[in-house]
């Protein structure tokens, strides 16, 4: 009888772990956000309501506040832009504790999905996780009526080389069709050229 309780045992263990193996990949990690150029950060020190304030990210990165100056923002995170801020500020204030929140996002400029050509509105988008082509034909307002939409393409960087990935805009925004609806990656150019009539 212990035998095939043992036999069983075994038995059960090795259901559970063919289990754990059919169970569908854990979602990767997403990296926190990195402050870009242009976007605003809203900064609280602490009971020093007169160096907390909203200030934007300058195009080159960085930030000044009342007691600091030209401080680097792009590229780090809110809590360690905030940790910086309490190094630079415990010069004046006695343990100050500083917290930063990311108000306005435009995000790094090589993770902003870029679009030229026979857009609506032509521009640089920031990047949301799970964006599509669609999103950013939204965020541009389409293409106007000289843009040859399905000779478009994607020019994206994937391991230090360049790729152009052919897109079908016009099929996806004249014709409805969803499967010419793509995923778009942090660094992506849109290029939509004129049509020829």
């Amino acid at each position: 009888m212990r035998a095939l309780i043992c036999l069983l045992a075994a038995w059960l263990a090795g259901c559970a772990h063919r289990v754990a193996l059919d169970e569908p990949p854990a979602a990767p990690l997403q990296a926190d956000y990195q402050i870009g150029a242009g976007d605003v950060v809203n900064i609280n020190v602490w009971r020093n309501p007169e160096v907390s304030l909203s200030v934007p990210v300058r195009p080159d990165g960085k930030i000044t506040t009342p007691l600091v100056e030209d401080l680097p923002a792009a590229g780090k995170t809110s809590t360690e832009l905030a940790r910086d801020i309490e190094k630079a500020l415990a010069k004046y204030i006695q343990q100050p504790m500083v917290t930063v929140i990311v108000t306005s996002f435009v995000g790094p400029y090589a993770q902003q999905i870029r679009v030229i050509g026979q857009a609506a509105r032509p521009q640089a988008l920031p990047y949301r996780q799970g964006m599509s082509l669609m999103d950013v034909l939204i965020a541009v307002g389409g293409i106007t009526d000289f843009a040859a939409g399905n000779k478009a393409n994607l020019i994206r960087t994937v391991a230090g080389k360049r790729e152009i990935v052919p897109v079908r805009l016009q099929d996806l925004l004249r014709d409805g069709d969803i499967s010419a609806n793509v995923a778009v990656l942090p660094g992506d150019i849109l290029v939509i050229p004129e049509g020829w009539f």
